[in-house]
């Protein structure tokens, strides 16, 4: 007869018991899972999280109360744990878990490394760290009502980066200084102000009319001298703008008349900008606080946030919130800097204040603060439910792995409606190592275009190397039968490399070089294909994962009879029957801030979860395309306003 201990096997029990987890994040998922957790009988659990508590988080976070704002989540989340099971012996660590303490060795203490992560890079990192280690890995994530758990284990199950996820979604600089037709770029472009003028001034951020934007093809000389300004101090001059705004005492009103009148004057004057668009309408100070005309857009009735101002409205939040920005700048004293923080009340409504401006000059319709706040913090409503749902697969999966279970465990989709046979979640069996994967191929190799003569090694470093390909602390060599070190991890060896070019150390047409990052564990071969030219402000391109290596594509009869619930994955949800292969395609979800504006909500679910499970190639193009997932019945009810998603 089976011993139980409460509804557990014995076996299970006592293996729940003495058993060591890790738990990355301390936020929506990890909160619910470390309460699950401590309920379900573990003992032994480490808890790593980097941020601290927010008023924000105290409505779905229900480990952290009012009185814990400002402290560490892991140590707070700790505490509550604790009372629901004294025994447990919690370790919490408010640390990032990417530094170099954290090793292979670290993830080898535990049975099972639970991820409750908000962003890609983490998340990139402890796959590999967990790959490096052989531990098995459980990953989740959450977008609103939607939500996805997944295990991962070497050499049985694809990786976390073994499907290509979407790069962030970016604008071109022209279109955000000059030609702006959406909110988000309104919103963009805004928050690019914030740091010009009060934070850390980017050059990559500048807000000024873009004079090289090849669709004005004009001749500034000519045309300057028509863009009139309302005083000296308000003219367009060549400096930065924070220097520009500090030679003016940060006066609310001078700067109010160079952004939207002067720069806008400016822009008018790039003739061929406004051939086919319909031009901007400058704003003057003066004859707005004067006028004697009825404002629009009469605050709407209801919580203050969800109203939206008139134009004067706006005016005076811009007003207020520059006073008050600058009054923060004063406190912190001379050369200091300030961080945007969408929940910092003035910083946000500078932002909101800015952005409506500039949508009302090129006419849009303007957005209320919760509008804003949502698009600029990448953001969307989180669901506690949700959360709450999805930290109990998390258990249910971990339960599977220390059972010896593995070959049971699945891939588990949340829908926000049930599908045609009535199911809100939808389990689907775990997918094999793809053997084009750059983490957890044998040799994983990518080939990258690029121009090597205008390639610094900086960027490769910080934009290929660490932003593209993941990597914490990489070491690159030059395959050249010499080992030329291009970028070493040991600070300050060849940091004298950085401000040269990848054609200065000989690094042509077919040269290999060699990435590793003894951190993670973790070596790319990188393929250099040079190009003379690349797209407007793309710096390089990464083509294939593993060039001229990739299998031969199935043929059509192979397809159909591989494809299953209308993918190649054959992915299906563990029920008897069967039904319309069209019924379970559902995205997978990823948790990350950094996501871009997409056109619908369908779209930007998956522009939040990092990419989609079910995927179909074009025979013609070679190109993937997401299919809409037929759960998903809000597409038509949302606006094009919800599409920069960052989840819990």
């Amino acid at each position: 007869m089976v011993q139980l201990v409460g509804s557990l096997r014995k076996e299970l029990a006592d293996s729940i018991s003495t058993c060591k987890v890790l738990v990355v994040g301390a936020g929506g998922i990890g909160c619910e899972l470390l309460k699950n957790l401590v309920l379900t009988g573990f003992k032994n659990i480490e808890v790593i999280d980097l941020d601290t508590i927010d008023v924000s988080n105290l409505n779905r976070q229900f480990l952290f109360q009012k009185k814990h704002v400002g402290k560490s989540k892991a140590q707070v989340a700790k505490e509550s744990a604790l009372q629901f099971c004294p025994s447990a012996n919690i370790t919490a660590c408010h640390d990032s878990i990417m530094n170099p303490e954290y090793n292979v060795e670290f993830f080898r203490k535990f049975m099972l490394v639970m991820n409750a992560l908000d962003n890609r890079a983490a998340r990139n990192h402890v796959n590999r760290m967990c790959l490096a280690a052989d531990i098995p890995l459980i990953e989740s994530g959450t977008a609103g009502y939607l939500g996805q758990v997944t295990v991962i284990k070497k050499g049985m199950t694809e990786c976390y980066e073994c499907q290509p996820k979407p790069a962030q979604k970016t604008f071109p600089g022209c279109t955000i200084r000059n030609t702006p037709s959406e909110p988000i770029h309104c919103i963009v472009w805004a928050k690019y102000l914030f740091n010009q003028l009060f934070g850390e001034e980017d050059a990559d951020q500048e807000v000024s009319p873009d004079t090289a934007d090849p669709e004005a093809a004009w001749n500034p000389e000519e045309t300057a001298a028509r863009a009139t300004a309302s005083d000296k101090d308000g003219d367009i001059k060549r400096v930065s703008t924070k220097e520009w705004a500090r030679s003016t005492g940060y006066d609310s009103v001078k700067l109010f008349n160079k952004l939207f009148k002067d720069d806008i004057m400016y822009l008018l004057t790039m003739d061929k900008l406004w051939k086919k668009r319909k031009a901007p309408t400058p704003l003057d100070w003066h004859q707005l606080e004067n006028s004697e005309c009825p404002k629009e857009g009469t605050p709407a009735s209801g919580l203050k946030d969800q109203q939206v101002l008139d134009v004067w409205g706006y005016c005076q939040l811009f007003q207020h919130s520059v006073e008050t920005l600058r009054s923060q700048l004063q406190e912190k004293g001379e050369g200091a800097e300030l961080v945007w923080d969408k929940d910092d009340p003035p910083a946000m409504d500078f932002v909101t204040a800015a952005a409506n401006l500039r949508m009302h000059i090129f006419s849009m319709n303007m957005k209320s603060r919760f509008d804003v706040k949502s698009m600029a913090g990448n953001i969307i409503p989180a669901i506690a439910t949700t959360n709450a749902v999805i930290a109990g697969l998390i258990v249910l999966e971990g339960l599977k792995i220390l059972s010896g279970e593995l070959e049971s465990c699945r891939t588990i989709f949340l829908n926000k409606c049930p599908n045609l046979r009535k199911k809100l979640l939808v389990p689907c069996v775990l997918d094999p190592p793809s053997a084009n994967c750059y983490v957890c191929a044998s040799k994983p190799e990518v080939t990258v275009k690029l121009n090597v003569h205008k390639t610094m090694v900086l960027t490769l470093q910080d934009k290929i190397v660490k932003e593209r390909f993941g990597m914490v602390a990489p070491d690159v060599q030059i395959e050249d039968g010499k080992g030329t070190i291009l970028i070493s991890s040991e600070e300050g060896e060849t940091e004298a490399n950085n401000s040269k070019f990848l054609s200065d150390f000989g690094i042509r047409n077919g040269s290999r070089l060699q990435a590793d990052d003894f951190l993670q564990d973790y070596t790319l071969l990188i393929n250099v294909l040079h190009v003379e030219d690349l797209e407007r402000d793309v710096e390089f391109e990464v083509v294939g994962e593993a060039p001229d290596k990739a299998p031969p594509p199935q043929t059509n009869q192979e397809e159909v009879n591989s494809i299953t619930n209308g993918n190649k994955d054959s992915a299906q949800p563990s029920t008897s029957s069967k039904a319309p292969s069209e019924d379970d395609d559902i995205m997978i979800v990823d948790s990350d801030e950094e996501d871009g504006a997409a056109s619908s909500s369908a779209a930007a679910a998956a522009a939040a979860t990092g990419g989609t499970k079910r995927k179909h190639s074009d025979a013609e193009t070679g190109e993937t395309s997401t299919k809409r997932p037929r759960t998903d019945q809000s597409a038509a009810d949302n606006n094009d306003d919800d599409d920069i998603i960052a989840l819990d």
